[in-house]
């Protein structure tokens, strides 16, 4: 096992979109990387572990919780970025529909959450900071969210329970709650109409969310938050 002083974060959905910029903007910081998703490629940065696999299923997170421990002798963030969205009217999901989502977003999360601080509790230190969705808060006319809810906003809640589980031990949990975001779930020829729902008038940046990510993790006080980044969605408008 090579240097254990240098902090290590691990990214779920880590292959695309907000959880490739989290890798990228946190390897600038010198961090050592566990990235994880569904197909991911191995990396030639000897700094960054990949481990392709089905985040909801619980080998999944054994595997890149001791993968992590194995390669680089600690865990000090968790990103829980993995998240699927199925937008349909609320009676036309299917049961495969509904048990993907809830694989992906709950599941995902529970497994991986679990052993993550299993790990951190060993050294009395530790910070989880999940992706949700601002969607939750301020549902909209037209836009299918209820799985969304359902599953992201279990997190939200977890999220607040977990923080105060963990507190006393010295491990934070938070969450960043995005609005509509550059990204893979959006094709670029929606962008334009998406801009019209943040108040500030335009379509949230990757490197918004994983600023927002990075700025919890440097921030000792903040526990137990969610942090809308979602250009005052669900402030009103």
């Amino acid at each position: 096992m090579s240097n254990t002083s240098q902090k290590v974060v691990v990214v779920t959905g880590a292959s695309q979109g907000i959880g490739r910029e989290v890798v990228k903007m946190f390897r600038r910081l010198d961090y050592r990387i566990v990235a994880t998703a569904r197909s991911i490629k191995p990396s030639d940065d000897a700094n960054i572990v990949t481990i392709a696999g089905d985040i909801g299923d619980p080998a999944t997170a054994h595997r890149v919780i001791s993968e992590a421990i194995a390669r680089f002798g600690r865990i000090d963030t968790l990103v829980n970025n993995a998240g699927i969205y199925i937008g349909k009217p609320f009676t036309e999901h299917t049961v495969e529909d509904y048990a993907a989502v809830l694989n992906v977003n709950l599941s995902g999360f529970y497994h991986i959450t679990q052993r993550a601080i299993a790990e951190m509790e060993r050294h009395s230190s530790g910070h989880v900071v999940s992706v949700t969705a601002s969607v939750i808060d301020a549902p909209r006319s037209g836009v299918y969210s209820v799985l969304a809810a359902l599953t992201k906003g279990g997190l939200n809640a977890a999220t607040k329970s977990l923080a105060i589980e963990y507190a006393r031990k010295g491990i934070r949990v938070n969450a960043v709650a995005p609005g509509l975001i550059k990204s893979p779930m959006h094709a670029p020829e929606s962008h334009e109409a998406l801009r019209t729902f943040h108040p500030l008038g335009r379509v949230g940046e990757m490197s918004d969310i994983a600023n927002a990510i990075l700025f919890l993790d440097s921030a000792p006080f903040i526990t137990g938050e969610i942090l809308h980044v979602d250009g005052g969605l669900s402030a009103g408008h």
